[in-house]
C-alpha cells in the first residue's frame, strides 16, 4: 500500500499544475523521512529519476523542495542509484545548461553530505571525480569550473583518503589551476588542495610545496599569481599542521623577504604573507622555533604600518580634563577608501596573538618587545583593526594568567612584574579610547581593563580615579548600548571585588548614582549587574563596623529604595529576581542597624521568595548573610517561618538546597538560638539524621556541624540531648564503620562525640561502649583501616571531652585488654592500640606507669596489623611527653634490631607530629636531634625499601625544622658510592617541600639544583626518587625550581622513554614473562609533566614534548597511557595549537587503544582495565573536540570506524 501511495505521488509530481507538482513533492518528502519507508526495486528507478526531473522543474519552489528530497532518498535507495543520481548530476553541473547548473550544484553537495559508509563514498569518488578533474581542466567558462572545485573540494575534505591512487592525478591538474587567469578560480582552487593535502603521503605533500615555492622563487611572476601562491602555502600547513614542518626552512624565509620587499602599494601581498606566518606559528610550534625570533620582529614592525598617515605622538602629552570635543581624535582622522594598509596591520596583530598563544615560553620577551608596541597601537584609526589589537591584548593578559597562575610578581623577569609596570601606560592609553566616539572602541577597551583586573588583581589602585569618568560616561551617556553598560558594569564590579574599599571612597559619590540608575535600566542583564555592582559598593562603604572612612548614611537610603523596587516586583527576569534578593541581603546584613523601620516590610517579601522554587535557594542564601551580620539584625517578625521553611527544605531532592539550608541553619542557630523553640530544633534534629551518610560526606560534615551547634547552644535542654541520642547518633555510630570517612566529615564526627558527651544526660560509659561496639567485626567480615581509625579518634575527642577521670579510666581499661595476648583478643587490642595512640597524642600519659613497655610489647604479635597499630601507638604516646618517651624509643631502636623497622615508623610519628601539630616548631631538644640524625643516617644504605622510606620521610621532616644542619648533610650524600643513600636523600628532599612557607626555602633555593641533578643518575631508582622530587617541588613550590627548568626538562623527558636496557625476560619454563624495570620511572616521569603543566606552563615547550615524547607514551603501557591521557587533554585546554599541530600523529595511538580488546580468557581485572581505559581515552578525545568543531570529524572517523558511537559514549557516563 505504501509503494502504491508513492506511486501516486510520483505521478502527480510530473502534472502539469506546479501547485500540484509542489503539494506531491512536499508529500514525498514526508514519506522519505519517515524511518518505516522502504523502497523495493521496481520503485527505486522511479523515485530517482522523478526527483532528479523535478531539480528541473521551472518552479523555484518545487527544485527547491526536490532538494530537500535527495538527503533521506540517499538513505532510502541501494548504492548504485546513489551513484547514478551523482553521475547525472554532475554531467548536468558540466555539460547542462546554465540554469540548472546551481541546482545540480546545491543537489550534488546534499548528498555527499549524507554519505556515511566508506563503501558508498569510494563508488562516488571513482564516478565523479574524475568527470569534475576534466570539468577542472576542459571547462570553457570560469564558473563551470569554480563549481567543479567546490564540489571537488568537499569530497576530498571528507573522502580523500579512499583514493590515494589518483592522488598524483588530481594534485597536478589542481596545482595547474594556480596559475588560472581568473582570480575565484585559483581561490577555489586553493581551497580545493588544502582539502587534498591531509591524505596525501609526505611526497607529494613534498611535491606540492616544492612546486609552490618555485613558482614563488620565480619574482617576475605576476603579483596576483603571487599572491595566490603565498595563500596556498598558508592554506597547505594550515590543513596538515606540523607535517608541514621540514619545508619551513625555505618557506619563511621566502615569506619574509615577500613581505618586506613587497611594492608599498601591494597590501594583499604583505597580508597573505603575515597570515601564513601565522598559521606556521600555530601549526608547526615546534619546527617554527628557529624562526620565531624573526617573525615576531617582523610582526612588530607592521603592526603599526600605516604609509598613508603620519601620527605625530604628541596626543600623549594631553590633558585629560581637556574637553571631549576637542579630544575626539576619530572627528579628524584621516580616511581613504582605496587604502588598504589596514590589512595589513590586522594581519599583524593575528600573528603575535598566534606568538602569544603557541609560544608561553616567550611570555616575559613578548612583554619586553611587544606590550609597549601594543598599548601604542590602541590608537589605532581603523575601528575593526583596533578591535584585534585588543584581543591580542587580552590573548597576552590571558595567556599570562594560565601561565603564571599561582605565582607571584616580585621576580622582575617574571611576566606578571613585566605586566605590573605597563599598567600605567595601559590605564592612560585607555582613557583615550574613552574619549572617542565609537562604542565598539569603548566596549572593547573596557573588555582589556576586565582582563587586566582578573590577571593582576589590585593593580588600579593608584590609578582608578582616572577611570571613573569614563564609567560615569558609559553609564550615563544617552547614545550607550546595553552592552557598553554591561561592560562597564562587570569591570566596576571585578575591580571593586579585588581591590581595598578605601581605594573607592573618594569616588562613591560620583559612582553610587550612575549605578543606581542603571538598577532601574528596561534592559534585564543591565539591571541584574548593576545589582551585582551595588553589592560590591555595599562592601566599599561599610566594609566592617568600626569608624568608616567615608559617611555611608547618606547613601543607605538610595540604595535600599533602588533594591526594594526590584525585589518586591514579580514580574521580571528570574536573574534580576535573585541579584535582587542577594544583593538586599547585604544591604540587610551590612545597614540593618539603620533600617529598623524599614526591615518589617523588607523581610517578609525575602520569606516570601523562599516560598518560590525559582528564587528560593537565593532567598535561603540571603538569610545566610543576614544571619552572619555582626549587627545581629532583629528577624523576631519572620524567625520561626524562616526556622519552619528551612526545616521543610531538608527535605527536598535539590542538594545544593539542602546544602544551603544546613549552612543557614546553622548561622541562624549561633545567632538566634535562644529565639528558636525546642520544638523546632528536635523536628530539625531529626531532618538532620536522614541527611547522616557516607553516600554524601559534604552534606554529612554539614548535618553534624549543625548538630553540634544545636548541642553546644541548647546542652541544657534534655529534649534536644534526647532527640540526638534517638535519633542522630545511631546514623553516627553507622557512619564511623565506614571505610570512606575522612577529611571534614570525620573532624565534624569526632566534634559530634565531643559535643553529644557534654549536653544534658548523656552516660559517657554508654557512648564509649557504642564506639567499641563499633569496632567489632561484622559477619560478612572485619572493618577496614580507616574505619578503625576513625573510631579510635572519636574514642579520644569523647575521652578528653569526658574529663581527665573518665580518660583515666578508659586508658585502664584499654591497658587490660592489651595484657590479655589471647589470639581471640587481636581485634579488640588492635583497637586498643589504636586508641591509645590517639589519646596519647592529645595527652600526656605519663601518669600511666610502664605504658610503653605495655605497648611495645604488642610488637612480639603473631599479626602485621596489631605491629603496625602498636609502632603507631607508641610514636603518638611519645608525641604526648617527649621527655620521656623519645629516649626510650631511641634506646630500642640502639638495642632492639629486630624491632628496628617497627620503631623507625614510631619514630617517624613523633617527628611528623613536630612539623604538623607544632607549624614548624619543634619540641625537639637539640640533643635528642642529633642521636636521630645518626641513628636515621646509618639507615640509608638499607637494603629494605621500606626502611628507606620511612628514613627519608624522617630526615625530610627533621629538615623542615633544623633546615641549617640538615641540607648540607644531605647535599654531601647526594655523592655518596650507594645508590640508595642517594635515593634515600633525592626522597627525603621530597618530604622537605611542603606547600606552606616554611624556614628551609630560603636555604633550598640555592641548594636544590643538586638533588635535583641527580634525575641523571646511573641509578634507575635514583632518577625516579629524583622526579619524584622535582614533581613535588613543581606542585608545592614551582618558584624553587624555575630557573632549573631549562636544563632539567630535557633530562625529565628523557626518563619517559622506553629504555631497552631495563627490560628483560624472565624464563619461568611454560612461558616467557617481561618485565620492564623502567616502567615506573616513566609513569612518574610522565606525571610530573602533568604537575609541570599546571604550575610552570611558561616555562615547557609543549611542542617539543608532544613529538615524540608524549606520542611515546600514548603507545605505552596501561600505567603510562593513563597520565597521557591527562597530559593531552590539559594541553589541549592550555595549549591547543601545539595539539592542533600533531593531531594527525595522536589519531593512531588514540585509535590503537580504542580498538584494543582483552584476550578471550583474560580474567575481571584485566577486563576492567581495558574498560577504564577506553573511558580515559575518550576523555582525552573529548577535550581534543573542543579545540575546533572541525575535529570533530577526523575524530569520528577514528572512533566509529571501530566501534558503534553509543557503546563507545556511554564509557563517559560511568
Amino acid at each position: 500500500m505504501a509503494n502504491l501511495n508513492i506511486t501516486n505521488i510520483l505521478e502527480k509530481m510530473t502534472g502539469k499544475d506546479k501547485d500540484y507538482r509542489y503539494m506531491a513533492t512536499s508529500d514525498l518528502l514526508s514519506e522519505l523521512n519517515k524511518e518505516s519507508f522502504k523502497a523495493d526495486q521496481d520503485l527505486e528507478p522511479k523515485l530517482t529519476s522523478t526527483v532528479l526531473q523535478q531539480l528541473e522543474d521551472a518552479s523555484g519552489d518545487v527544485s527547491g523542495l526536490a532538494v530537500k528530497c535527495l538527503a533521506p532518498l540517499v538513505k532510502k535507495v541501494g548504492e548504485d542509484k546513489v551513484v547514478e543520481m551523482t553521475n547525472k548530476l554532475c554531467d548536468k553541473l558540466i555539460n547542462g545548461k546554465e540554469q540548472h547548473r546551481d541546482t545540480a550544484s546545491i543537489a550534488l553537495k546534499t548528498i555527499i553530505a549524507e554519505v556515511t559508509t566508506p563503501s558508498l563514498a569510494e563508488k562516488i569518488l571513482i564516478s565523479i571525480a574524475p568527470q569534475l578533474i576534466k570539468g577542472v581542466n576542459t571547462a570553457k567558462g570560469a564558473e563551470i569550473k569554480c563549481e567543479c572545485l567546490d564540489i571537488l573540494g568537499d569530497v576530498l575534505h571528507r573522502f580523500g583518503n579512499l583514493i590515494t591512487k589518483d592522488h598524483e592525478y588530481m594534485l597536478t591538474a589542481l596545482l595547474s589551476q594556480l596559475g588560472s587567469n581568473q582570480a575565484s578560480v585559483r581561490k577555489k582552487s586553493v581551497s580545493c588542495i588544502a582539502s587534498l593535502a591531509p591524505s596525501l603521503s609526505d611526497d607529494l605533500l613534498a611535491k606540492a610545496t616544492l612546486q609552490v615555492v618555485q613558482l614563488l622563487k620565480n619574482r617576475s611572476a605576476k603579483s596576483d599569481i603571487t599572491r595566490t601562491n603565498i595563500q596556498m602555502i598558508g592554506s597547505l600547513s594550515r590543513s596538515v599542521g606540523y607535517r608541514f614542518g621540514p619545508h619551513l626552512a625555505e618557506t619563511v624565509p621566502l615569506l619574509i623577504s615577500y613581505c618586506t620587499s613587497a611594492s608599498e602599494n601591494d597590501e594583499e601581498l604583505r597580508e597573505y604573507s603575515l597570515q601564513a606566518l601565522e598559521s606556521f606559528m600555530l601549526r608547526c610550534p615546534r619546527d617554527i622555533s628557529p624562526y620565531c625570533e624573526g617573525i615576531l620582529n617582523l610582526a612588530l614592525e607592521y603592526v603599526s604600518y600605516d604609509p598613508n598617515f603620519t601620527d605625530s605622538m604628541e596626543e600623549d602629552t594631553d590633558e585629560e580634563g581637556q574637553e571631549d570635543d576637542d579630544d575626539d581624535e576619530s572627528a579628524n582622522e584621516y580616511t581613504d577608501d582605496e587604502d588598504a594598509s589596514w590589512k595589513v596591520r590586522r594581519a599583524s596583530a593575528k600573528c603575535l596573538s598566534a606568538i602569544i598563544v603557541s609560544r608561553p615560553e616567550m611570555l616575559s620577551k613578548m612583554y619586553l618587545e611587544a606590550c609597549p608596541k601594543l598599548i601604542e597601537r590602541f590608537r589605532e584609526r581603523e575601528e575593526n583593526v583596533k578591535m584585534d589589537i585588543f584581543n591580542t591584548f587580552i590573548e597576552l593578559l590571558r595567556q599570562t594568567g594560565n601561565v603564571t597562575k599561582g605565582q607571584g610578581d616580585i621576580d622582575e623577569s617574571s611576566p606578571r612584574w613585566l605586566l605590573k609596570q605597563e599598567v600605567p601606560k595601559v590605564v592612560k592609553s585607555i582613557n583615550r579610547q574613552f574619549r572617542e566616539k565609537s562604542i565598539k572602541t569603548k566596549v572593547g577597551a573596557f573588555s582589556v581593563l576586565k582582563e587586566l583586573v582578573v590577571v593582576l588583581p589590585d593593580c588600579l589602585a593608584d590609578h582608578f580615579g582616572s577611570l571613573v569618568p569614563g564609567i560615569e560616561k558609559a553609564l550615563n551617556d544617552k547614545s550607550s548600548t546595553s552592552n557598553l553598560k554591561i561592560e562597564a558594569l562587570v569591570f566596576t564590579r571585578l575591580v571593586m571585588a579585588s581591590h581595598s574599599p578605601s581605594v573607592f571612597h573618594p569616588y562613591i559619590k560620583a559612582l553610587s548614582a550612575p549605578i543606581l540608575s542603571a538598577i532601574g535600566d528596561r534592559y534585564y542583564k543591565v539591571t541584574a549587574e548593576a545589582l551585582r555592582v551595588c553589592g560590591e559598593l555595599v562592601r566599599v562603604l561599610r566594609p566592617n563596623l568600626e569608624a568608616s572612612a567615608v559617611d555611608y548614611r547618606p547613601y543607605i537610603g538610595p540604595i535600599y529604595n533602588a533594591i526594594l523596587g526590584r525585589l518586591a516586583n514579580q514580574d521580571q527576569d528570574q536573574e534580576v529576581k535573585e541579584c535582587a534578593i542577594s544583593c538586599m541581603s547585604l544591604v540587610v546584613s551590612t545597614f540593618g542597624d539603620g533600617l529598623q523601620r524599614e526591615l518589617p516590610a523588607c523581610l517578609p517579601i525575602l520569606v516570601d521568595r523562599m516560598g518560590n522554587e525559582i528564587t528560593r535557594l537565593t532567598a535561603v542564601k540571603a538569610f545566610s548573610v543576614i544571619a552572619n551580620s555582626p549587627l545581629r539584625i532583629d528577624l523576631s517578625c519572620v524567625l520561626d517561618h524562616v526556622v519552619s521553611e528551612l526545616t521543610a527544605f531538608l527535605r527536598k531532592a535539590n542538594r545544593a538546597l539542602r546544602q544551603a539550608t544546613l549552612g543557614t541553619l546553622n548561622s541562624l542557630v549561633v545567632t538566634y538560638g535562644g529565639q528558636i523553640g525546642s520544638s523546632s530544633y528536635e523536628t530539625i534534629i531529626a531532618e538532620l539524621s536522614t541527611l547522616i551518610s557516607d553516600m554524601d560526606l559534604h552534606m554529612t560534615a554539614l548535618a553534624l556541624e549543625l548538630c553540634c551547634t544545636i548541642m553546644v547552644d541548647r546542652k541544657s535542654i534534655q529534649n534536644v540531648g534526647l532527640a540526638v541520642r534517638n535519633k542522630v547518633l545511631p546514623q553516627a555510630l553507622i557512619l564511623i564503620r565506614s571505610a570512606l570517612l575522612q577529611g571534614q566529615a570525620l573532624q565534624a564526627l569526632q566534634r559530634f562525640f565531643a559535643s553529644l558527651v557534654q549536653s544534658a544526660n548523656t552516660s559517657f560509659d554508654a557512648l564509649l561502649d557504642s564506639l567499641i561496639s563499633a569496632a567489632k567485626p561484622s559477619q560478612s567480615g572485619g572493618l577496614a583501616k580507616q574505619a578503625l581509625s576513625s573510631i579510635a579518634k572519636c574514642v579520644a575527642v569523647l575521652c578528653l571531652a569526658a574529663g581527665d577521670q573518665k580518660c583515666a579510666a578508659t586508658i585502664e581499661m584499654l591497658k587490660g585488654i592489651l595484657k590479655d595476648d589471647s589470639t581471640s583478643n587481636s581485634a579488640k587490642q588492635h583497637m586498643a592500640l589504636l586508641c591509645l595512640g590517639e589519646i596519647g597524642r592529645r595527652k600526656d600519659l605519663s601518669n600511666h606507669v610502664h605504658i610503653e613497655n605495655i605497648v611495645i610489647e604488642s610488637f612480639q604479635s603473631p599479626f602485621e596489623e596489631i605491629k603496625s597499630a602498636a609502632s603507631y601507638a607508641l610514636g603518638n604516646i611519645a608525641v604526648g611527653n617527649l621527655s620521656k618517651y623519645l629516649p626510650f624509643i631511641l634506646d630500642q631502636i640502639d638495642n632492639q634490631q629486630k624491632k628496628q623497622y617497627l620503631l623507625l615508623h614510631s619514630l617517624k610519628e613523633v617527628i611528623v607530629r613536630q612539623t604538623v601539630d607544632h607549624n614548624g616548631q619543634s619540641e625537639l631538644q637539640d640533643s635528642n636531634i642529633e642521636k636521630i640524625l645518626a641513628l636515621l643516617f646509618n639507615h640509608c644504605e638499607s637494603e629494605e625499601e621500606g626502611v628507606r622510606n620511612v628514613v627519608a620521610e624522617c630526615l625530610g621532616k627533621i629538615a623542615l625544622i633544623e633546615p641549617k644542619k640538615l641540607i648540607p648533610a644531605l647535599k654531601v650524600r647526594t655523592s655518596s658510592p650507594a645508590a640508595n643513600t642517594r635515593a634515600t636523600v633525592a626522597i627525603a628532599i621530597k618530604y622537605s617541600i611542603v606547600e606552606r612557607p616554611e624556614k628551609i626555602d630560603e636555604i633550598m633555593y640555592s641548594e636544590i639544583s643538586t638533588f635535583l641533578m641527580l634525575i641523571k643518575d646511573s641509578d634507575r631508582h635514583v632518577r625516579r626518587a629524583a622526579v619524584l622530587a622535582l614533581s613535588t617541588a613543581a606542585h608545592n613550590k614551582p618558584n624553587l625550581i624555575k630557573g632549573l627548568l631549562p636544563e632539567l626538562l630535557p633530562l625529565l623527558y628523557d626518563q619517559t622513554v622506553i629504555k631497552q636496557e631495563l627490560v628483560r625476560t624472565v624464563d619461568l619454563g611454560p612461558f616467557k614473562h617481561v618485565v620492564d624495570d623502567g616502567l615506573e620511572l616513566r609513569k612518574a616521569a610522565f606525571e610530573c609533566v602533568d604537575t609541570l603543566l599546571d604550575s610552570c606552563l611558561d616555562q615547557v615547550n609543549p611542542s617539543s614534548f608532544i613529538v615524540p615524547f608524549l606520542l611515546s607514551g600514548l603507545g605505552d603501557h596501561y600505567d603510562v597511557k593513563m597520565p597521557c591521557h591527562l597530559i593531552l587533554s590539559k594541553l589541549a585546554d592550555k595549549c591547543p595549537s601545539a595539539v592542533l599541530a600533531v593531531l594527525d600523529s595522536i589519531v593512531e595511538p588514540i585509535e590503537k587503544t580504542i580498538s584494543h580488546k582483552p584476550k578471550g580468557d583474560a580474567v575481571k581485572q584485566e577486563v576492567d582495565r581495558n574498560e577504564d581505559m577506553i573511558r580515559s581515552t575518550l576523555r582525552a578525545i573529548s577535550s581534543l573536540s573542543r579545540i575546533r568543531s572541525s575535529l570533530d570529524s577526523i575524530l569520528a572517523s577514528i572512533v566509529l570506524s571501530q566501534h558503534s558511537p553509543s557503546v563507545l559514549f556511554s564509557h563517559l557516563t560511568i
